[in-house]
């Protein structure tokens, strides 16, 4: 870390500052009338008062300052040091960033509009010492500058390392630091001081190269470029002979080296290849001297081919990728690795194949061919195929490259792709003795599927359709002895065997394509219900169709039509409900592939269906063969069945609802044991949710009156059942009495039900209560048409009791619940606010002050909020000539102005200019002052 100049000279100044500080800091709300006091003696002796003037408005607040002094950005550092908060921390370099980039030569310094001394200016030791000329008090200004910067970057350091301060903000803490420092040099710099300024301004021109911003950059490296020059002239001047000249030669290379490399990387992130290849030729030029850095450059013409490759400039790639492997080859003491000079190599001879293949596809060739005798890799073997297979090679050449591939550890996806790419270019030959030499690789495997499958595809594109039939029917025999494919593949397999079907379908070959369908038939088990399965049968009843072999157990549409008529006919309960079901399963199996018009029509039919299964349920059956336990297990199947069907349709919100109701009525049919029960429940919570949520949607009253007394309906039986069903067990983290106790103040407040007086009595009651809960009411009540005031006030209130009692407040959901009480306490505009209104408000804003005096995690903006309504009702009690009153709410508001943080210069000034012309009238109404009039 650097270390900073001395601060002789300044203590006592400092002291002085601190001292006024800290006098500022420790008035509170007892010394807050001095000050302004004060204030206001200062402002009647600069200027006369004529008269009482109107209150000054909120808005003009807000007026733009101009550009910082460069003593604003040094406070802004010492601030920034002391802070430990992440929140403000990111706050304070924002502004310093901004601040430290509209400080420029003619801002006058730290000392004000003094000029800086021309020569050297003495940065220790007394103020007698330097004489007290008239260039002391800007000296020692830009000494204390020059330390703060020091200070700054210091601390960027470590709280990097600390994981306070991201990249981002860190090159700009760099930013300011370099700049200050840079502002501070004189004429003639010792050694140390240019030193310094070049690692700052190297290390922050890289800063801004490493986050994407190497515009920035450019200024501080050619900073860097210009102190190297001067070190480098200091050091010749003070040389003692040649010996001494190269010894500082050396050492000034070092750095030159480092800034032409950063100028390079800058140059190329902007596009500028000329400049960079002009830097990077320098950088090479001196690897002679500094063969240590022989990797380092070789690795950042890597890089540079990399990020060109990226952006498709391929013949500036190829340059640095050839730069790269020539530089890695310079000295083999300090060259990079052969794994690293291999992949420039694969990078190089990948960019030479996509740049012009025909082109290039010598040099790609000869590339890759280097990288592999360099050292061998998988990619560089597939690199080489795809080469191979371009220009045209034979297969004996390219069945020697893809032999390689076997004798490396790869995944079953190279090996895979690699025989697609053989295909893709007609290589079949080589592709299918390729094939066959990879499965025993795989054999245990669980993803030998895939080979399987691919098996299977290859076959069928190059038109070996008999052998793949014997693949197929392998892998069904497979499939009945232990041998099952992965769901994912065995998904895939169907996909395969449906496509090879319709294509058979298409050229009007219905035996192939049934024969293909069969195939996909044999992997399903006998009563499996699945929508693939219905597709399926569907395309092959159209076979039979046209192979007019109608006879051949399916058409869903008439088997649909057929089912209604029996179900309205049939007096067999059995075949009844077996009618149903079916019913249910086809039409089902229509809505998932059905565009919305249609599938809206079918929800509607289930509904219809299952309505129908209610009502057979609930009549006496005298059939000797449909038992009690019979009705009880149909019962269950549609009571499951809604359910799903409710849980799938929950875009259709009415639909929704009215599947959850017949699963309700249909489980009044099952024994009463605790998971029908929880069923039960659920089933009638979640229907007064909809009720609910529908009643919050564009609706006419009538229609939201109708829902809302649905909705309690629901709630009424849902109670209880929940009564019978706490008995059963333990439910004390389960929310179901929040949520009834919720949905019915909902609905009741919004019907204007004079019982909700009586509901909210038992709730206050109640010792556990959330404050979440406590909120949500107070919100409900204020919900249109709901509107009660009183019981959202009580309600805010004992949340806010609740917060109070809490051993570490959360100041953000405390400050939301403030604001919404006082919102509804103190109406803005009013002149005319009872006096106990008015106390109880003051109670709330002295609470707002404790927490806000105990914590830093209090919003500024509620803060800023806080300040606002005060001073505002106390100017309001101004223009009604109610000084008192007036005296009390606006110094109110300035207890809360020294809470505030950046946002406080904005309005500091004003408020004291208006806080004093209100103390001011105060005195006059007093009879202490006399008018001037």
């Amino acid at each position: 870390m650097l270390r900073g100049g001395a601060r002789a000279g300044l203590e006592a100044r400092m002291r002085g500052a601190r001292t006024a500080s800290s006098q500022v800091a420790s008035r509170g709300a007892g010394g807050a009338a001095a000050a302004m006091a004060g204030a206001r003696q200062e402002a009647v002796r600069g200027t006369a008062c004529r008269g009482a003037r109107a209150a000054f408005p909120i808005s003009f607040w807000g007026r733009l300052l101009s550009p910082p002094p460069l003593s604003c950005v040094t406070g802004l550092v010492q601030e920034l040091l002391r802070e430990e908060a992440p929140s403000r921390i990111a706050a304070l370099t924002e502004e310093l960033f901004q601040a430290a980039g509209s400080i420029s030569e003619g801002d006058g310094g730290a000392a004000g509009a003094e000029p800086r001394s021309a020569g050297p200016v003495p940065l220790s030791g007394p103020p007698e010492a330097a004489g007290l000329s008239a260039a002391a008090p800007q000296a020692a200004a830009l000494a204390q500058v020059e330390e703060s910067a020091i200070n700054l970057w210091n601390w960027t350091v470590t709280k990097h390392m600390g994981c306070i301060v991201n990249d981002e903000q860190r090159a700009k803490l760099r930013f300011v630091a370099c700049r200050l420092v840079c502002f501070c040099e004189g004429s003639d710099p010792p050694e140390a001081t240019i030193r310094r300024q070049i690692l700052m301004s190297m290390k922050t021109g890289k800063g801004w190269i490493d986050i994407g911003k190497a515009d920035l950059a450019d200024e501080f490296l050619e900073i860097a470029m210009n102190s190297i020059e001067k070190l480098y002239a200091k050091l010749l001047k003070g040389s003692d002979g040649e010996a001494d000249i190269h010894v500082h030669k050396a050492d000034v290379e070092k750095n030159l080296f480092k800034v032409l490399s950063y100028q390079a990387e800058s140059a190329v992130a902007q596009g500028d290849f000329q400049k960079a290849v002009m830097c990077m030729q320098r950088c090479k030029d001196m690897l002679m001297k500094l063969p240590r850095e022989t990797c380092y450059l070789s690795i950042l013409c890597y890089n540079f081919g990399v990020e060109t490759y990226e952006w498709k400039r391929y013949e500036q790639s190829s340059f640095w990728l050839s730069q790269s492997y020539d530089i890695g080859k310079m000295d083999m003491e300090y060259s990079v690795g052969k794994e690293m000079r291999a992949k420039v190599l694969r990078l190089l001879a990948t960019v030479c194949f996509e740049w012009d293949c025909n082109l290039y596809l010598d040099k790609a060739l000869k590339a890759i061919t280097l990288a592999n005798q360099e050292n061998i890799h998988p990619a560089g073997v597939f690199l080489k195929v795809k080469i191979l297979l371009k220009s045209g090679a034979s297969d004996e050449d390219i069945n020697s490259a893809v032999s390689e591939l076997l004798h490396h550890e790869m995944s079953l996806d190279f090996y895979l792709n690699t025989v697609k790419l053989l295909l893709e270019h007609g290589r079949e030959s080589v592709g299918f003795d390729f094939l066959k030499s990879v499965p025993e690789r795989f054999e245990s495997s669980p993803d030998f599927g895939k080979i399987t499958l691919f098996h299977i595809e290859f076959l069928l594109q190059n038109k070996r359709e008999l052998l793949a039939k014997q693949k197929v029917e392998e892998v069904i025999i497979g499939h009945y002895t232990g041998k099952q494919l992965l769901p994912e593949a065995l998904n895939q397999l169907h996909i395969i065997l449906w496509d090879r079907a319709a294509k058979h379908y298409e050229a009007k070959n219905y035996s192939e394509a049934l024969h293909w369908y069969s195939y996909s038939v044999s992997f399903y088990t006998p009563g499996q219900i699945d929508q693939n399965l219905a597709k399926l049968q569907r395309n092959m009843a159209s076979c039979y169709l046209h192979l007019k072999q109608v006879d051949k157990n399916e058409q869903e549409v008439v088997a649909i039509k057929a089912l209604e008529y029996l179900s309205e006919h049939l007096r067999d309960c059995r075949q009844l409900f077996a009618a149903l079901k079916c019913l249910v399963r086809l039409t089902l199996s229509k809505v998932m592939t059905e565009n919305e018009e249609k599938k809206d029509e079918d929800i509607s039919s289930m509904l219809t269906y299952l309505t129908l299964a209610h009502k057979r349920l609930a009549e006496s059956f005298t059939e000797e063969n449909f038992t009690g336990d019979m009705r009880i297990f149909e019962a269950h199947w549609f009571r499951r069945v809604a359910w799903n069907l409710a849980v799938q349709f929950k875009d259709c919100p009415d639909k929704m609802r009215d599947f959850f109701l017949l699963s309700f009525k249909f489980s009044q049919f099952c024994p009463s044991d605790k998971a029908v029960l929880i069923a039960q429940r659920t089933c009638l919570l979640m229907a007064a949710a909809v009720d609910l949520e529908m009643g919050r949607q564009q609706v006419t009253p009538s229609e939201q009156m109708e829902l809302l007394t649905q909705a309690l309906q629901h709630l009424q039986a849902c109670k209880e059942i929940w009564k019978v069903l706490k008995l059963t067990g333990d439910f004390a983290k389960d929310p179901t009495d929040t949520l009834l106790l919720l949905y019915e103040f909902e609905a009741r407040s919004k019907l204007n039900d004079p019982t909700l007086y009586d509901l909210m009595e038992s709730v206050w009651e109640q010792p556990q209560i959330e404050v979440k809960t406590l909120e949500i009411i107070a919100s409900l009540a204020m919900e249109s048409p709901a509107r009660y005031p009183v019981l959202c006030k009580k309600a805010l209130k004992s949340a806010l009791n609740l917060h109070r009692k809490q051993t570490g407040i959360d100041a953000v959901k405390f400050s939301k619940c403030l604001h919404s009480l006082i919102d509804l306490s103190l109406p803005a505009g009013l002149t005319d606010l009872d006096m106990c209104v008015l106390q109880e408000v003051w109670d709330y804003f002295e609470d707002a002050l404790n927490v806000v005096s105990s914590t830093d995690a209090y919003p500024e903006m509620e803060i800023l909020w806080l300040m606002t309504r005060a001073w505002n009702t106390g100017i309001l009690q101004y223009t009604v000539g109610k000084y008192n009153e007036a005296e009390q709410w606006c110094g109110l508001g300035m207890r809360f102005l020294s809470h505030l943080g950046p946002l406080k210069k904005s309005y500091e000034s004003h408020m004291i200019g208006l806080y004093s012309e209100v103390l001011d009238k105060l005195d006059r109404a007093k009879g202490f002052l006399p008018n001037e009039e």
